[in-house]
């Protein structure tokens, strides 16, 4: 496997003509298999506080999995761990889809440029705003093996849902404050009202950002890690992927 840090840069990121990863130059992680092959690619996406060791992790486990895996970076390389800073900047984020896609397509075009990329085979996996940014690339019609969320139970423009291509899985803690069960049932309206091919899972006792172990910062109220549903959640992703976009096809 190959670890690459992977940098966005003002004179070579045009996002379909939007300002180049929101403005900012955005450092991601890529994990690459063995071998010299082409393969299938998973975009990561991080929590809102920002790209951290646990997404790196997590695409070098899709690496060591067979996947091409690129972590993408929503803040220009700051990890954002006081909480009132983090919800300051992804606050409007969240309200504005179309800042949210062109970090994405950003994201999206490092990784269809990669030449071990197969890029008629990406899916695309995200967590709290990773996981609103990937439904968005849905809603905005890209053409992806699956989508997959962990506390991204986010709606979209009225009618855009419908230009969702793939399976999408969403996962969510029941006793999540931020996800509450009113969010719940507007996303699984949505999706289905759409005709998306959609699955929610939800996971009892637990709260937002669930599947993330414990950081040394302060976090907001509804912020917990239940070790057993991360694992949990964890290989449903990995079960989504083998369904959907499995590496040998």
């Amino acid at each position: 496997m190959t670890i690459t840090t992977v940098q966005s840069h003002d004179d070579g990121y045009n996002a379909h003509g939007r300002d180049p990863a929101d403005g900012l130059t955005m450092i991601g992680h890529l994990a690459l298999p063995a071998g010299v092959d082409r393969r299938p690619a998973v975009l990561v996406g991080p929590e809102g506080m920002g790209l951290s060791d646990v997404e790196r992790r997590r695409a070098d486990a899709l690496a060591e999995l067979g996947y091409v895996a690129l972590a993408f970076d929503v803040h220009g390389g700051s990890y954002l761990g006081d909480p009132e800073e983090m919800l300051a900047r992804c606050m409007p984020l969240l309200a504005d889809p179309d800042r949210m896609r062109g970090i994405g397509h950003a994201a999206l075009d490092v990784l269809r440029a990669e030449p071990r990329t197969d890029p008629d085979r990406i899916a695309a996996v995200g967590y709290g705003t990773g996981g609103a940014i990937v439904l968005e690339l849905g809603r905005d019609g890209v053409d992806l093996r699956a989508i997959g969320t962990v506390n991204a139970l986010t709606t979209g423009r009225p009618g855009e849902a419908a230009r969702i291509r793939c399976p999408v899985w969403a996962g969510v803690g029941s006793e999540d404050p931020i996800m509450p069960p009113a969010q719940r049932d507007a996303f699984t309206a949505e999706m289905q009202a759409a005709g998306v091919d959609w699955r929610l899972v939800v996971y009892g006792g637990a709260l937002h950002a669930f599947h993330h172990p414990p950081v040394d910062h302060p976090t907001v109220p509804g912020v917990g890690y239940h070790p057993r549903h991360a694992q949990r959640a964890w290989r449903d992703v990995v079960d989504l992927l083998a369904e959907c976009l499995p590496v040998a096809e």
